[in-house]
């Protein structure tokens, strides 16, 4: 056994594309090697900004000889059978093995030298490598069968134990020769084998595992900061960008102009970030420091000086800009500002950004004006602005968002998280809501959010807050796009809610209602987002929202015909989004089918209550055996009655609505009466334990009933726990299916109000177990 290695080393790799190059890397080999049926337990990669490499331990000298068997046709067969297998297989009728009555035509190949393998091998990985970009080069590139790949490739090593597999791809043969560090050792090495490649690199400045060369950044960052007394702000993405970028990494920290902080401290940030790869600082009292980290590739002489004045200057000219910007922005109204959205398209069905918000402030302000919206419950905000007093960037990171999303996840909150109380009075909160739902989009046109479209939102809340804007209005303009993923925060302060509820309703009722709902895995407008950051923020809030009167109040507000198809639509789509995030929570799925099955309830609240009290109660003794009673009397009513009994409804597998309210049962029989409501007199005496089950249902119905009326669905299902030892009291001593029709229409009639009865609190047929 012996260990193989292969480096790629080519001109820059971007350091986007490095960590998905070695994992193709590993798995093309994994299968090009399979073929020949070599397995590679033990693979490890590497990859810098100049090389590609790979180390597969423990491989055998040579493949072990195989057999490998072609099944024929029957011996039985015509002659045109046999003699097409024999041509096919070049094999002779006496080479041929009977087996059964069958031919086999069996092939001993005799195994290779692994070398012979892997020569054959990295030239169809190198040619079949699936980069997201790749490039010709050379005289060679006139021809499109000419070598592709990432950027131009300058060498190989390829050596198994000591030995160089010998191949050659697009006029370059394979070695032991790579070469050290771009300036620190820019001549050739030659590697021994795979057990000193790691260790002569790293004599030579290179230091080849990625994640050693995160780790020192990452340290040497910190360290560089703490230094100065300063607190580096992390940001894992920006620790594997340098990462990718160099082969000696030093950390090194400068510092610019102060006169930048009057710029908001995430523009400096996305600044230094996106435009230079910078890590940047926090002072001691939480604010941002005029402080960078640059990531350098050489040991400078003079300890990176130099390397920092030029970093200093380039960022300098970055954040000139971004002032520029932001100095000009604050010169323009956000209302004249907002005066542009009427040139933007938003969608060419549903008219331009200025149509939709103003559809949104009018959704906002009947949001507040109904009371949905500003009653008890959660009603504080955070804020700081400018003008407010500097905040600080935050301690934690905001959640990822996906492509489209705002304030992205490597960026500090920034804002002073201070409590901000929301106004009393509900006109005035109306008035804010509205007023911050038309402003809200305002920032998509200022030259800042053009430049960094991450920023939207928070910018608009900044110069919302400088041009004296209510707080309130300010703090609702920055967070009105959240939730925008899981982890990132729910608003809570009454405007905020207000606004960012009607931005992502209004999204989805529009489209619904232009039948465009997202189809399989196609969500081109985001819809699923939009549905989860609503659900999100009904239940942080707790919020009684029915969607089918928001639907209703939206399509009248724009004039247009309601389309109850498209309100049913929405209504199921949000339910499933709610499926989705509750059984990710841990919620058992079939007692959320339970609950759905019910229909007619789109309040999600409501809906949420009563699949948690449902899943605290069928985990109890008295929730098992009921859920066995109730499953008992529903198979006695579909298997047992006839056509025109209870049964019936049980046959045709009602919905659970329709269960509940009795249909398909005769109506001499609900609950035991006529219909007129009287009560239908026995033929017969009762027998003891049916009387009992009648009497715990005529006190469990009611008590059950007006528990839901109450929405206190534990006090229901209380009620319906008090059932147990009766209906297993019925079973245990009464004949359901007697020869006499009067008591088995009566008994009957029973299990029907057993399963109306559980139906008023969830479909029970709905759940396992």
């Amino acid at each position: 056994m012996t260990d193989f290695l292969l480096e790629l080393r080519s001109e820059e790799i971007p350091a986007r594309m490095q960590a998905k190059a070695r994992e193709d890397l590993a798995r093309l080999f994994s299968a090009e090697l399979a073929k020949a049926g070599i397995a590679t337990s033990d693979i490890v990669t590497y990859a810098t900004p100049r090389r590609l490499a790979l180390i597969a331990r423990d491989l055998p000298i040579e493949t072990a000889a195989v057999s490998e068997e072609v099944k024929g046709p029957k011996t039985s067969a015509p002659p045109q059978a046999l003699e097409g297998f024999l041509r096919k297989t070049g094999l002779t009728r006496e080479q041929l093995v009977d087996r059964g009555g069958t031919f086999f035509a069996v092939t001993e190949k005799p195994g290779r030298a692994t070398a012979d393998v892997l020569a054959e091998a990295i030239p169809a990985i190198v040619r079949a490598f699936p980069w997201p970009k790749s490039m010709r080069w050379g005289d060679a590139s006139a021809s499109t069968e000419s070598l592709r790949w990432v950027r131009p490739l300058q060498g190989i090593v390829a050596l198994l134990g000591e030995t160089i597999v010998p191949f050659e791809i697009a006029g370059i043969a394979s070695g032991a020769a790579t070469l050290g560090h771009r300036f620190h050792h820019p001549y050739q090495i030659t590697i021994g084998g795979a057990h000193d490649y790691v260790e002569k690199l790293r004599a030579c400045h290179v230091i080849v595992d990625q994640d050693e060369r995160a780790t020192l950044i990452r340290d040497h960052a910190r360290e560089a900061a703490m230094q100065a007394g300063l607190e580096l702000i992390e940001d894992e993405g920006l620790v594997a960008e340098n990462a990718g970028l160099t082969e000696w990494p030093i950390p090194l920290l400068g510092r610019f102009d102060p006169a930048f902080l009057d710029v908001p401290p995430e523009v400096i940030q996305l600044t230094a970030r996106v435009n230079q790869k910078y890590f940047v600082c926090r002072s001691a009292d939480g604010t941002l420091a005029n402080a960078f980290v640059c990531t350098a590739n050489i040991a400078a002489h003079d300890g990176g000086a130099k390397i920092v004045e030029g970093n200093r200057k380039v960022l300098a000219a970055r954040l000139s800009d971004a002032k520029f910007f932001y100095d000009t922005d604050l010169k323009m109204p956000l209302e004249e500002q907002a005066d542009k959205l009427e040139k933007i398209v938003f969608h060419e069905k549903l008219g331009t950004v200025a149509d939709k918000v103003d559809r949104v402030a009018k959704l906002a302000r009947w949001l507040v004006e109904e009371g949905i919206v500003g009653g008890a419950g959660p009603s504080s905000t955070t804020s700081s602005f400018p003008g407010e007093g500097r905040g600080p960037i935050g301690d934690g990171a905001l959640a990822e968002a996906g492509a489209s999303s705002q304030q992205p996840s490597h960026l500090d909150p920034g804002l002073r998280r201070g409590t901000e109380e929301a106004p009393e009075d509900r006109a005035e909160l109306a008035t804010l809501a509205e007023r911050a739902a038309r402003l809200a989009k305002a920032d998509l046109v200022t030259g800042m959010v053009g430049e960094f479209p991450e920023l939207q939102g928070l910018m608009g809340g900044y110069y919302a807050a400088a041009q004296g804007e209510h707080p309130a209005v300010a703090a609702a303009i920055r967070d009105h796009y959240k939730p925008v993923g899981q982890g990132d925060d729910v608003p809570t302060a009454p405007v905020t809610v207000a606004v960012s509820l009607a931005d992502k309703l209004d999204t989805l009722i529009e489209f619904f209602a232009f039948d465009m709902s997202p189809t399989g895995s196609k969500d081109p407008f985001a819809l699923r987002r939009a549905a989860l950051g609503v659900i999100a923020t009904i239940l942080a809030n707790d919020l009684r929202l029915p969607i089918s009167s928001v639907f209703k109040m939206s399509r009248t507000v724009m004039g247009s015909i309601e389309r109850t198809t498209a309100r049913q639509s929405l209504v199921d789509f949000l339910a499933d989004r709610l499926k989705v995030q509750q059984r990710e929570a841990g919620v058992r799925h079939d007692l959320i089918d339970a609950v759905f099955a019910l229909g007619g309830e789109d309040d999600l609240v409501r809906l949420l209550a009563r699949v948690h009290a449902l899943q605290a109660f069928v985990t109890t003794e008295d929730g098992k055996n009921l859920l066995a009673g109730y499953k008992r009397a529903a198979n006695i009513l579909k298997k047992e009655a006839p056509a025109t009994s209870p049964a019936k409804a049980g046959a045709q597998e009602l919905s659970g609505a329709e269960v509940r309210d009795g249909a398909g049962l005769d109506p001499r029989l609900r609950g035991g009466t006529d219909g007129e409501g009287v009560q239908n007199p026995l033929s017969y005496t009762p027998d003891p334990a049916e009387a009992a089950l009648q009497s715990a249902l005529d006190s469990a119905e009611p008590r059950a009933t007006a528990a839901i009326a109450a929405e206190d669905f534990a006090a229901a299902m209380a009620a319906l726990a008090s059932l147990r030892a009766p209906i297993d009291a019925f079973f245990d001593s009464v004949i359901v299916n007697d020869p006499d029709p009067a008591k088995r229409s009566a008994r009957l009639a029973l299990l029907e109000r057993i399963r109306a009865a559980v139906h008023n609190v969830a479909d029970f047929s709905k759940i396992e177990g």
